[in-house]
This record gives structure tokens, sequence and C-alpha cells, in this order.
């Protein structure tokens, strides 16, 4: 089994996510008391929030890349970024290591290919929504990607960052989302990519009548697949 280094989540609503995701997978096809081999690097999200904030993405990238760096030094033999919009200075990470890096839009792309869907929506922050170093890594697999309008924008934007971070999860948010999806959807959106680990928190697969997305979880079983390849 290869160690998988997870970088972030950004939230530890999230990180928990992805170790409990890997751990149940490995667990599930291994059997026994399996468990997956995990390093990881979680983050005070303070401190993060703030450098998105502030438009220091080049800083934000060293740090994550050092300590990419720091968990293939302690023995990480693939990285995951457990983070949607932090995939804004992939490339900066990707450069710091000689170990795989997997990024989350490939494996998602991936997905939705795979489900025969052409035409996705994207739910996600604002960064992650309105910038193309995620929105353009999908269109290169072929997708045609659309996002809500900017008024839904904010609302999505908003409750990520005012609750689901914080663990704050509520009928009334729940019943938003869904209707921004639902708008998506009479626009043409064959499926819906939860573009924020925390997105999945609120919304679930059977919450949605189209193919849904839900990126912590692709993702994660990707590092599973990856970790237990021969």
């Amino acid at each position: 089994m290869k160690t998988i280094g997870l970088l972030g989540g950004m939230s530890w609503e999230s990180s928990i996510e992805y170790e409990r995701i890997i751990n149940q997978e490995v667990r599930h096809r291994l059997g026994g008391v399996h468990s997956a081999d995990l390093l990881i690097r979680s983050y005070n999200f303070h401190d993060i929030e703030a450098l998105q904030e502030t438009d220091q993405w080049d800083e934000a990238g060293r740090r994550l890349a050092t300590d990419a760096a720091a968990l293939e030094r302690a023995g990480a033999d693939i990285i995951i970024l457990c983070t949607n919009t932090m995939h804004r200075v992939a490339d900066t990470i990707e450069a710091a290591i000689h170990v795989p890096f997997l990024h989350l839009a490939d494996a998602t792309a991936r997905a939705v290919v795979a489900a025969g869907v052409n035409k996705v929506a994207l739910l996600g922050t604002a960064y992650t929504m309105e910038q193309d170093f995620y929105r353009g890594r999908l269109a290169h697999h072929g997708l045609e990607v659309i996002v809500p309008d900017e008024t839904d924008r904010a609302f999505v934007h908003g409750v990520i960052f005012d609750e689901l971070v914080r663990g704050v999860v509520t009928a009334e948010s729940k019943a938003g989302f869904l209707e921004v999806i639902g708008r998506l959807v009479r626009g043409g959106a064959q499926g819906v990519i939860a573009g924020c680990t925390e997105i999945e928190l609120l919304v679930g697969v059977d919450d949605v009548d189209v193919p849904y997305f839900p990126t912590t979880r692709i993702h994660a079983l990707a590092a599973v697949d990856v970790a237990l390849a021969d």
C-alpha cells in the first residue's frame, strides 16, 4: 500500500471527510482491520482564508508547496490537495514535489465524462466558479461548464464561508442550493459538480435528480485507486 499525503483540507470539516472516505474504502477493499497509510498536513483555515481574501495566492502557493515537499520527505508516495479552491496554486505545488500529484479537477472530469455528461454545472466558492483555473481544467477534458448567475454565486459562496466551513448545516440553505441547482438544470446542465469539499455536507447524491458529482468522494476514491494499485 502506498502512503497518501493529504494537504488540507482547508477546513477540518472537509479534512475529516477525506480521511473517513479513504479509510472506509481501504477497509472495504482489503477487509479485516486494514486502514489507509496517511500523512496529513491540516491547516488553521483562518490563515488560509485571509490569504484568499487579500489575493495573496503566490504566498499561499509557497506555503502549500513547502508543506507538500515536507510530506514527500516524510514518506508520502502520492499527494492530494484536499480542497477545490486551492487548486488555483496546484501548479506551484506540483513543481515542488517528485511524487505524483492527483489533481482534483482531473479526477472529477473523468467521472463526469464516464457518466456520459457533456454540459455540467459547477458549484463552489466564488474563486472556483468565476476563475479559469478549475473551469479551464474541466474544459480541457471536453466538458462545457456553466455556473450560477451573479446572485446565485454570491449565495453559494456565502453559505460555504458563513456556514459550511463552520460546521453549520441548515434546511434553509439546503433548499436554497437545490433552487440554484434547479435553475442550472433548466439552463441546460446535464449534471452538477459539488466543486467545494464542504458542499457535500449539505447536498447529497439523493437530493438531486441529475447526475451529481461529489468531488471529495471522487478525489478520495481516486487516491485509494492509486494507493492500492500494483
